[in-house]
């Protein structure tokens, strides 16, 4: 029988490729986005590696619509055996600046959306004696950037929520781990390197290099595929001693 992801915000993105890599190894996976054929999406994944696919536009700031789809997801499947919280949202601004209801958004669906979701699989993770919980964070969960108030803060909590789960899950054979990637290549970034290059009037190839990845000691990318691969490997049996951990994907960023 195949094990079970539910991962959110996995109709594009960052999120869209962990699911393709967790399809590759043949998971069922539940997915969730806001994306207008995000059905459509599932359903060709699902057709294209020979899996089972279910697709919810639960809203991450709606805590009954979050229960919602663990609960129909535990129905068709019998249990979620990994979940990914994955969903997120940005906005950049001083603090003096920042719009009240950004932050709320921000710290809604980076942060609160993953309590909601953990405390709805939790009770079938420790009666099945098995369960992986995935949070992508950021390099910003463990280092901060001017402008990003309320980014920092959910990314740094949504580490902190990691390691109480992973203290609160060792007696049942469930371990949290948060990933922290840096830059991603993704059509959002791609958007950003342009909007940055025509506010600034600098070159794409400056606005990646001077800016994007000037923290970063490895001038590229963190790609999809190699996030995918490392929630696989903290996913399967083989990692069930690593946990509570907050894990670097970010060009040593935070070697510094």
């Amino acid at each position: 029988m195949n094990r079970t992801a539910l991962i959110t915000g996995s109709t594009s993105g960052i999120g869209l490729g962990i699911a393709t890599e967790f399809a590759k190894a043949k998971y069922n996976i539940v997915f969730n986005g806001l994306e207008p054929n995000g059905a459509e999406i599932a359903a060709n994944i699902g057709k294209q590696y020979g899996i089972e696919t279910m697709f919810f536009p639960a809203n991450m700031m709606k805590p009954d619509e979050i229960k919602d789809m663990v609960t129909k997801s535990t129905e068709k499947f019998g249990k979620i055996d990994v979940l990914i919280c994955n969903a997120g949202i940005q906005h950049v601004a001083p603090i003096d600046e920042f719009p009240d209801d950004k932050w709320n958004a921000i710290i809604a669906i980076n942060l609160t959306s993953a309590y909601h979701l953990t405390k709805a699989v939790w009770p079938k993770m420790k009666e099945q004696k098995f369960g992986r919980i995935i949070n992508i964070a950021s390099a910003h969960g463990l280092v901060a950037s001017e402008f990003k108030s309320a980014y920092v803060t959910s990314k740094h909590g949504i580490v902190g929520l990691t390691k109480v789960l992973g203290l609160e899950g060792a007696p049942y054979n469930i371990t949290a781990n948060a990933i922290c990637p840096g830059y991603v290549k993704t059509p959002l970034v791609e958007k950003q390197i342009a909007d940055q290059a025509k506010a600034h009037n600098m070159s794409e190839g400056d606005v990646v290099s001077k800016v994007m990845l000037y923290k970063q000691a490895v001038k590229q990318f963190v790609s999809v595929e190699t996030l995918g691969q490392l929630a696989l490997f903290l996913a399967s049996d083989n990692a069930n001693t690593i946990t509570g951990t907050a894990m670097p994907v970010d060009g040593g960023w935070n070697a510094q």
